[in-house]
C-alpha cells in the first residue's frame, strides 16, 4: 500500500530538543491522519541534528466515501426554502428527496454519498498544519518571513506513493517553502542533492551520503567504537548515558577518536577534569583498571578526515589544554585561602529576598545540624562545623566557573585546610540526594547536615507562602521533601519531624512567617505525606494506607509510620481484616445515618444496664478489653499485636449484626446500641482511620 515519507531539513537542531520533536511530529501527523479517516499500518519517526523524518506505511489512495443525510424543510414550505435545500443536497428535483414524519410534521430528507478526497490532497493540508503547530521550547524567525521554527528550515521532502506531494509553506515576504522529492546528504562529506522515491531508497541514499538516520544506530555505534578505542589502551569508558544521548544528537556520521590529556593537569581533581571535558567539549572520560581517571578521552567527530583524524585530535587537545589551564589556575588560586575565610562573603549572596543571605542560611543550618546530629548518631560539633562551611565553596573561582562542582570542591578545600574528614565529607554530601537515582548519604554527620539543608529550605519557603502549585515548583521543594524521606527511611532514623520543623521555623527572624508556625508545620507534614505516598507508590505500597495512618495528625515518625502501614497492609489482606473492614463500614454508616437524622452525635459511655442481648454484652466486653490492649500495643510499637487484637473483634461484631436490632422501639436502648457501634469506630480508629481505606 502507498507510503508517505516526509523530511524537514533545517539548520542544526539542539540535541536536547530532538527526541521530543520527533515524538511530537509523529503524534501530530498520526492524530490528523486518524481524524481524516486515513488508516495506516505503521509510522516511524527519526531525527538527526539537521532533519526530522517521518515514514507512514499502508495508507489508502483515497479517503473512504461517506454516506450523509440532510434534513430539509417541511412539506409545503415556500419554494425558496425548497430550492435552497435542493442546491445544498445536490438534488435536481424534489422528487429525489424522501418524505418522513417528524415532530414538526412531514419533512423532506436527502441521502447522498460524499466522495472521499484523494489522499495526497488531504496529506498536503495535514503537513502544512503540522508545520505550523509543532511545538518547540524555543523557536525563531529568519529573513523577512513570519514563519517560526527551531532553526531556519531549508527543505521539505514530501513523497507519497513514489511521487512528490504538492505541499507548500508560505514563509512571508513572498517566500514559500515547497514540498519535493529531494534532500541533501552530510553537510561536509556529501552536500549534493539526492532524489528519492520511497523510504528504503531515502535511507539507503542517505547512508551513502554519510548520514546515519536512526539515532539508536548512531548511539550504539558511538558506544561500541568508544569502548573499542578505550579497550585498545587497556582502559574503559566512564558511564555517562546523558552525554551519550547528547553526542548522538550532535553528529550525523559519528567518528569516535582517542585524545590525550596533558599530564601536567592530572593533579587537578578528577571531577574538575571530567566536568571540563564533559560540559564544554562533550568528551567521554576514560578510566584505568583501578577506576581512576586516565589521561585519555574520546571525542566524536562528525566527519571523516583524510589524515585519519590526527588534525582533529590535535585541535581538540589544544582546546582542552586551554580549558584545563583555566581549571588548574582556579584550583591553585582557590587553595591559597581557607574555606573559613570565604564564609563572610556569603553575606553578599542573596538566598531569597524574603529569606535572607547565604550567610544567614549557613548560620541557621549550623543550629539545625547540631540539633539533628545526636538524633542521627553523629557529633553535634562536627555537624555544626560542616554546616558553617557547607556553602563557602560557592565563593571560590572554581565553583564560579563550574557550578555543578559545588560541594565537591568544598570537600577538597576542607581537606586541604585540615578539617576533620567527617566535616569534609558532609560538605560534599549535603546537597544529596538530588534525585531518585542519586546516592543517599549514610554517615551520621553527613545525614545531619543534608537533612538540615532540606528542612531549612522547606520551612523557609512554606513560611513565606511559596508552596508548589500544580506543575510549578520553582524552588524544587518536592525534590527536597523526597530527599528528606529518603534520608530518614534509608538510614532508619527515628525522628519526630514536627519539632524539627518548629526548630527550623524558629531560626528565621520574626516576621518571616506569613501565617502561624503551627499552620506551617501542619502544611509541611501534609506535604511530606503526599510526597511519601508518591515515594511508596513506586514501591507498590497503597497510598490509602498511608493516608489512613497519617489521618490522626500525630504521626510524624516516618519509620514508625511505615511499620504501621506494613502491619495494616498485612492485616487487611487476611480474612479477619477484610471482614472487620466491612463491619467497620457497616457500623460507621449506621451511626452516620442516624446522627444525621437525629441531628446529634452518638458518643460517650455505654450503659451496661441497658445491654439486653447477649451479643451486645459480648461486644461491649470485647471492645472494652481490646481498647486498653490496643493502646498498650501501639504505645510499645507492637503494631502486629494491635492488628491481632483487632482481628479478635470480628466474631463479636458479626454476632452483634446477626442478632441485634439497632433501631429498636425502645429509644434508650437504641441510643445505647448506637453508642456501642460508635465504639467500634473509635477502637479501630486508634490504629488507623479505616474510613480512608479504599476498596
Amino acid at each position: 500500500m502507498p507510503e508517505l515519507l516526509i523530511e524537514l531539513l533545517s539548520e542544526e537542531i539542539p540535541a536536547r530538543m530532538q527526541a521530543r520533536a520527533a515524538e511530537d511530529f509523529k503524534r501530530l501527523v498520526c492524530e490528523r491522519l486518524a481524524k481524516a479517516q486515513l488508516a495506516f499500518t505503521s509510522a516511524d519517526a527519526y531525527v538527526t541534528p539537521r532533519r526530522l523524518t517521518l515514514v507512514v506505511d499502508g495508507l489508502p489512495e483515497r479517503q473512504p466515501d461517506v454516506r450523509e443525510e440532510r434534513k430539509g424543510p417541511r412539506v409545503g414550505s415556500p419554494d425558496k426554502a425548497v430550492q435552497g435545500f435542493l442546491r445544498a443536497a445536490g438534488l435536481s428535483s424534489i422528487d429525489q428527496a424522501e418524505v418522513r414524519e417528524t415532530d414538526k410534521g412531514p419533512s423532506y430528507f436527502a441521502a447522498y454519498v460524499r466522495a472521499g478526497a484523494a489522499t495526497p490532497e488531504v496529506l498536503a493540508s495535514i503537513l502544512i498544519e503540522v508545520l505550523t503547530v509543532l511545538p518547540w521550547p524555543k523557536s525563531m524567525r529568519w529573513g523577512a518571513g513570519h514563519f517560526r521554527w527551531v532553526r531556519p528550515l531549508h527543505n521539505i521532502l514530501a513523497v507519497f506513493n513514489g511521487a512528490p506531494l504538492a505541499a507548500s509553506q508560505p514563509l512571508g515576504a513572498d517566500l514559500t517553502l515547497s514540498g519535493n522529492a529531494s534532500t541533501q546528504g552530510h553537510r561536509f562529506l556529501a552536500p549534493g542533492e539526492i532524489g528519492v522515491t520511497d523510504f528504503a531508497d531515502y535511507a539507503a541514499k542517505l547512508n551513502d551520503a554519510k548520514v546515519m538516520l536512526d539515532p539508536a544506530e548512531r548511539r550504539a555505534l558511538i558506544a561500541r567504537k568508544a569502548e573499542a578505542l578505550a579497550a585498545a589502551e587497556g582502559l574503559s569508558v566512564r558511564a555517562d548515558e546523558a552525554l551519550l544521548d547528547e553526542v548522538t544528537g550532535l553528529v550525523e556520521w559519528p567518528v569516535p577518536m582517542l585524545g590525550s590529556i596533558d599530564p601536567r593537569f592530572m593533579d587537578v581533581p578528577a571531577e574538575v577534569l571530567i566536568t571540563a571535558m564533559r560540559a564544554h567539549q562533550k568528551y567521554f572520560s576514560l578510566l584505568d583498571a583501578d577506576g581512576r581517571l586516565a589521561p585519555r578521552f574520546v571525542l566524536v567527530a562528525n566527519t571523516e578526515a583524510s589524515d585519519g583524524g590526527a588534525a582533529i585530535v590535535a585541535g581538540n587537545e589544544r582546546v582542552l589544554r586551554a580549558r584545563l589551564s583555566d581549571a588548574k589556575f582556579f584550583w591553585d588560586e582557590d587553595r591559597k585561602r581557607t574555606l573559613e575565610s570565604r564564609v563572610p562573603k556569603l553575606a553578599e549572596r542573596v538566598f531569597h529576598a524574603k529569606l535572607g543571605s547565604d550567610l544567614q542560611r549557613t548560620q541557621r543550618l549550623g543550629i539545625l545540624a547540631s540539633v539533628l546530629a545526636p538524633l542521627c548518631g553523629g557529633d553535634a560539633r562536627l555537624a555544626s562545623r560542616a554546616a558553617a562551611l557547607a556553602k563557602a565553596d560557592l565563593m571560590s573561582a572554581m565553583v564560579g566557573e563550574f557550578p555543578e562542582l559545588q560541594g565537591i570542591m568544598g570537600r577538597y578545600y576542607a581537606r586541604h585546610d585540615g578539617e576533620a574528614p567527617e566535616v569534609a565529607e558532609a560538605i560534599a554530601d549535603h546537597y544529596a540526594p538530588q534525585g531518585p537515582s542519586d546516592r543517599c548519604p549514610t554517615t551520621p554527620v553527613s545525614i545531619a547536615v543534608a537533612l538540615a539543608d532540606k528542612i531549612d529550605t522547606l520551612a523557609g519557603f512554606f513560611a513565606i507562602g511559596e508552596k508548589p502549585t500544580g506543575s510549578k515548583d520553582p524552588f524544587a521543594l518536592r525534590r527536597a521533601a523526597l530527599a528528606v524521606i529518603r534520608l530518614i527511611i534509608e538510614n532508619g532514623l527515628r525522628l519526630n519531624l514536627r519539632p524539627l520543623f518548629e526548630s527550623a521555623q524558629a531560626a528565621y527572624p520574626d516576621g518571616t512567617t506569613q501565617s502561624g508556625a503551627v499552620t506551617v508545620c501542619d502544611d509541611l507534614l501534609a506535604f511530606l505525606a503526599d510526597r511519601l505516598k508518591v515515594h511508596l507508590r513506586e514501591q507498590g505500597v497503597r497510598h490509602d494506607l498511608v493516608s489512613a495512618v497519617f489521618a490522626d495528625g500525630n504521626e510524624d515518625d516516618l519509620v514508625r509510620l511505615l511499620a504501621r502501614v506494613d502491619a495494616l497492609r498485612d492485616f487487611l489482606t487476611s480474612d479477619d481484616g477484610a471482614n472487620l473492614l466491612v463491619a467497620y463500614r457497616r457500623a460507621s454508616n449506621i451511626v452516620r445515618i442516624e446522627e444525621n437524622k437525629d441531628k446529634r452525635h452518638y458518643v460517650g459511655e455505654v450503659d451496661e444496664e441497658l445491654l439486653a442481648e447477649n451479643q451486645e454484652s459480648d461486644l461491649y466486653r470485647a471492645l472494652s478489653e481490646a481498647r486498653d490492649e490496643i493502646a498498650a500495643a501501639l504505645s510499645d510499637e507492637r503494631f502486629r499485636d494491635a492488628m491481632a487484637i483487632l482481628a479478635g473483634l470480628r466474631k463479636p461484631v458479626d454476632a452483634f449484626f446477626d442478632r441485634v436490632q439497632v433501631n429498636c422501639a425502645d429509644a434508650q436502648r437504641r441510643e445505647n446500641r448506637l453508642k456501642l457501634l460508635s465504639q467500634i469506630r473509635s477502637a479501630l480508629g486508634g490504629v488507623a482511620d479505616f474510613a480512608q481505606i479504599e476498596g
